[in-house]
């Protein structure tokens, strides 16, 4: 009985603790939580991989660090942009957008980096020998492909 009731106080703190972070963070935060997990995932992973395959340096390992940390900088940037937007849309008369905007350029940045985590994270599994469905390498490419074409036509360019 002692231990069902501990683990029903500890079901209700984690509850409590997920349902707080909601709170605090929204949507939009636990879309950051997912990338910053999914890139030290495909860092680990890919690290493991390249160990499986008898060519890990630390020379790799460093450039790992510096692209992911160039990830960090353009969703900073799109951040930045966002917050830009929006505060260039409350307080300059005559500025307008055809929809309301919140935010828009980050989670769409944040979203494209998702998913090119989740293709790297496929083709670790590849080369680490895991028979991956060719199915679902094509959803991701997909899923890709539908974030750039947002982001196309938000900027006016989807005649391509």
């Amino acid at each position: 009985m002692q231990n069902e009731n501990n683990l029903l106080h500890i079901k209700a703190l984690v509850a409590g603790v997920l349902g707080t972070l909601t709170a605090i963070w929204g949507w939009f935060g636990w879309l950051v939580i997912a990338w910053v997990l999914l890139m030290l995932a495909d860092w680990l992973v890919g690290s493991a991989a390249a160990v499986k395959r008898g060519d890990w340096s630390s020379a790799k390992l460093r450039e790992g660090a510096w692209h992911k940390g160039g990830m960090v900088i353009i969703v900073i940037v799109a951040l930045v942009a966002d917050w830009l937007i929006g505060t260039m849309l409350a307080n300059l008369p005559g500025i307008t957008l055809p929809f309301e905007y919140s935010v828009l350029l980050a989670p769409l940045v944040i979203v494209w980096y998702i998913i090119g985590e989740l293709g790297s994270l496929a083709e670790h599994a590849i080369s680490m020998g895991a028979p991956v469905p060719s199915w679902l390498l094509r959803v991701l490419a997909a899923g890709k492909n539908a974030v750039d074409a947002a982001g196309d036509k938000i900027t006016g360019d989807d005649n391509k």
